[in-house]
């Protein structure tokens, strides 16, 4: 791990992120709990845990600065991303981490655990039918839906003055073009990570990204 922890820093420093060590120390124990529940639940078809580093953990982490808000939920987190890291770096906010999936839900329950995270709970369900008692400042993804798709399945959940902050690879442009929200890109940079990132925001208020 000591390759994925000099992976980790670097991509903070990058990012210009806290690089503060028991934060540090959450995120590589995160990914060891992906390793090991991997063999069994499936939970990312990326095995090596220096790709988990960029591909999953630096990669959640450089939408840190656009998050809105003190109350997050973040749709089809599969195996806890973004929610997870987002989570040990915001303990100021508040994170649901909802996901249909039984497996996965079930191992993102266990993380929480493990990782002693206050500010974060999981819910098993279909984001359609799940209907809080109190609306979204965020609603995050990745890869989760097309963006007409999103919109529709997640509207219920934000709040007045909520965004939505949708984590895409290219800018997805056949998916903006029939839109009729206002949108706001955002390129993403990943440290190490040569693929195209963006951030596709839509506003349920007036502000920007």
């Amino acid at each position: 791990m000591d390759n994925c922890r000099e992976i980790l820093a670097d991509g903070l420093a990058f990012l210009g992120l806290d690089t503060d060590a028991e934060k540090l120390e959450l995120l590589l124990r995160f990914i060891t709990l992906i390793e090991k529940w991997n063999k069994a639940y499936n939970l990312t078809a990326i095995r090596d845990n220096a790709e988990m580093a960029r591909l999953h953990i630096l990669d959640s982490l450089a939408i840190l600065p656009h998050l809105h808000g003190k109350r997050l939920i973040d749709i089809g987190t599969g195996a806890g991303l973004p929610g997870i890291p987002l989570a040990i770096f915001r303990p100021d906010m508040e994170f649901v981490l909802l996901d249909s999936n039984a497996k996965k839900t079930r191992f993102v329950q266990q993380a929480i655990l493990e990782l002693k995270l206050k500010n974060a709970c999981v819910i098993h369900s279909r984001v359609e039918s799940y209907q809080p008692s109190e609306k979204f400042d965020s609603v995050t993804c990745r890869a989760f839906a097309s963006m007409s798709d999103i919109l529709k399945l997640t509207a219920h959940l934000l709040n007045k003055d909520g965004m939505l902050l949708a984590m895409k690879g290219q800018q997805p442009d056949e998916e903006l073009a029939g839109l009729k929200n206002k949108y706001q890109i955002v390129p993403i940079v990943v440290p190490n990570v040569a693929a195209e990132r963006c951030l596709v925001c839509i506003s349920a208020g007036t502000e920007n990204c």
